[in-house]
């Protein structure tokens, strides 16, 4: 049997998918490194920094609100797998309901925190307090169109098509960044680029829709809530849910660990090495998420054999990847690291950045198992690894940090993915050790043949 990203459509398709979700997870830093120069001269650093929180609480809200995606990319990736289009559809509308649901409540209480945030950010110049205050507000209904966009671009990808939802995101991004440039240098101010901002995105969501019509034929946007299809993506999306939310906490409350007892400049340096060091799992978790609505479409209808065998190889790439991305940033990027920062840091432990890289490599080895286990529908268990990786590792630097500094504080990082890899157990129990309790029909061998054609 040959690899499924190797030979025919399947193939070409698997290869373009995962150069499309590296794109996808690069674009937006690469764009906002290329702006920042540019709009710190114009917009100075007090505007620029409540554009940057305004984004990020938009970014955060949409991780939140959007994060029954995963439901939509297992439940929409069986439907087609039996060829079940009206369950598609059924299940968009659904999603409408429950993401417009989640991104209200938390834009109501954005809306109602503004002020409150406004007055810690801007505490004596009221005219920027206004604008925080705006800006913050813009960014509610923002948070809605992002919610609203999510449920087209997690559709798509349980087609495993990405190209034209990353090329849409991408030029929409960019657009945002070149109407932020073009306004500054007229004079515009940040609540400017947040009016464009929302006008850009609602167009990309349209654009989005517009994909998604192309691929499932005319379907109705409005909401509806359908008892049964609610229950079933409620029950998986739940802990996909917990899982979203506890990875957006892990993933900074380990800087507030840092900082509580060693102060800001540590968070600083940590805060660098964290961030220079994630691409290693990032970029490998981003290329290889096609492997998620590619199984979900496949697993209920396919033979045991053919779902094993995706899977090992998926495993063999995963592990290579993570060796040929962190390798050379253990052995060469401390000193690379150094330079790139110059000698603000110097007095710093010279083990600490390639310690953080190897937490990110452990992290990556479990990508694999991750995205495998959503697809079968294990996502309780991914779900509880994340949590009991997350707690270990908050727990060990606690421990560590009084004694050992930031040093403690990466090889405490090292905790969370070894736990996480654990998740090869359960896939082993469910995939190689438990067949399907009902053997495959000839009938739904034929369906999985005809939706490689699609």
């Amino acid at each position: 049997m040959k690899p499924f990203w190797q030979t025919g459509r399947d193939g070409r398709r698997g290869y373009a998918n995962a150069f499309y979700g590296v794109v996808d997870y690069l674009a937006l830093p690469a764009g906002m490194l290329l702006a920042a120069p540019f709009l710190l001269r114009h917009l100075g650093a007090a505007q620029y920094g409540i554009w940057l929180l305004a984004s990020a609480a938009v970014s955060g809200g949409g991780i939140v609100s959007g994060s029954f995606g995963d439901a939509v990319i297992k439940f929409v990736g069986e439907c087609r797998g039996r060829q079940d289009w009206v369950g598609v559809k059924r299940i968009v509308r659904n999603m409408m309901s429950i993401n417009l649901i989640l991104s209200g409540v938390l834009a109501c209480l954005l809306w109602c925190l503004a002020p409150y945030f406004a007055r810690h950010i801007a505490k004596l110049d009221l005219g920027l307090r206004d604008l925080c205050v705006t800006t913050l507000r813009i960014g509610c209904g923002l948070l809605v169109v992002k919610s609203i966009e999510s449920v087209f671009i997690c559709t798509l990808r349980a087609f495993e098509t990405y190209g034209s939802t990353v090329r849409i995101g991408i030029a929409t991004r960019f657009a945002i960044l070149g109407s932020a440039i073009v306004l500054t240098r007229f004079g515009g101010n940040v609540v400017w680029i947040m009016d464009a901002t929302f006008l850009l995105s609602g167009l990309g969501a349209f654009a989005q829709a517009i994909a998604l019509q192309n691929k499932i034929g005319r379907f109705s946007p409005v909401p509806i809530w359908h008892k049964k299809t609610v229950s079933d993506v409620a029950l998986f999306g739940t802990f996909s849910w917990v899982q979203a939310v506890s990875s957006l906490v892990f993933g900074q409350a380990d800087r507030i660990v840092v900082g509580v007892f060693m102060g800001a400049p540590a968070v600083a340096y940590y805060g660098l090495c964290v961030q220079a060091a994630q691409p290693v799992h990032g970029l490998i978790s981003s290329g290889m998420h096609f492997l998620f609505p590619h199984l979900s479409a496949r697993y209920r209808v396919a033979p045991m054999a053919e779902i094993r065998h995706k899977i090992l190889l998926a495993i063999k790439v995963n592990f290579g990847l993570v060796i040929a991305l962190s390798l050379p940033a253990i052995i060469f990027g401390a000193q690379m690291f150094r330079v790139w920062i110059a000698s603000a840091f110097a007095q710093q432990p010279r083990l600490l950045f390639p310690t953080v890289v190897c937490s990110f490599a452990l992290l990556g080895l479990n990508i694999t198992a991750h995205y495998a286990l959503l697809a079968i529908g294990q996502v309780r268990v991914v779900t509880y690894f994340n949590l009991l990786g997350g707690v270990a590792m908050l727990l060990l630097m606690a421990l560590l940090i009084p004694s050992h500094g930031l040093q403690g504080a990466a090889v405490a990082r090292l905790a969370y993915g070894p736990i996480t890899c654990l998740a090869y157990l359960q896939l082993y129990r469910a995939v190689w050790r438990r067949d399907r309790c009902a053997p495959v029909s000839q009938q739904s061998r034929y369906e999985i043949v005809a939706t490689r054609a699609d």
